[in-house]
């Protein structure tokens, strides 16, 4: 258990050091970890809205931050280049999110197609009822994608590099509010600063001595 714990803390340390830079990417990540505690608190009495929160909220706001605010630039802290770190991610990579999110992004057209999704559903009959399939749905994709991760790990890798990343992603809501809990308020204070900055007077040139 000791070797299975290292392994754990090495890849939440990777994770956090080579792909959370942004203070809006921990921000963002701080609202995602919060929507998926209200998702796991959901997933026995309502599944289907479980579902719901867990991709319009805890993985948009996630994924954005990652896509839209952490640098691709040369990682002078790391001394890694944006591929590097690509190429020796665990889990799903920047390459793979795409791959997931273009699945998810598609799954409605499933259900307008094929109301009953191959049978698994009575068609529904109105708009609460299609966006509790919806639902369903979204949960078995984020549940299928760490499955297939998991079980890919174990092949490619070892079993426990696999059950040590699942674990890590079941587990990241309550690590990433403890990393990342302040970084609201330090952006808060950054953009004050800056506001601060831009709005106060240009010194006064010295009047000339005579």
């Amino acid at each position: 258990m000791a070797g299975f714990f290292e392994l754990l803390r090495v890849q939440r340390w990777d994770d956090h050091r080579y792909y959370h830079h942004s203070e809006v990417n921990q921000a963002l990540h701080l609202l995602s970890a919060i929507s998926f505690l209200c998702a796991y608190a959901l997933i026995f009495g309502n599944p289907a809205l479980a579902g719901l929160i867990g991709w319009l909220i805890s993985m948009t706001s996630r994924q954005i931050g990652h896509f839209f605010f952490e640098p691709r630039t040369y990682d002078t802290v790391n001394q890694a280049t944006h591929a590097y770190k690509e190429q020796i991610k665990v889990g799903y990579n920047l390459h793979r999110k795409v791959v997931l999110m273009a699945i998810w992004a598609l799954s409605p057209l499933v259900l307008l197609l094929d109301p009953t999704c191959l049978g698994l559903f009575r068609a529904a009959t109105s708009g609460f009822g299609f966006f509790r399939h919806l639902g369903y749905i979204w949960l078995a994709i984020g549940l299928g994608g760490l499955l297939f991760r998991t079980v890919q790990l174990f092949l490619v890798q070892d079993l426990q590099t696999g059950l040590v990343w699942a674990t890590k992603i079941m587990t990241d809501p309550f690590n990433d509010i403890r990393l990342y809990y302040r970084a609201p308020l330090r952006l808060l204070k950054r953009r004050l600063h800056e506001s601060d900055l831009l709005e106060a007077p240009a010194p006064e040139a010295a009047e000339p001595h005579h």
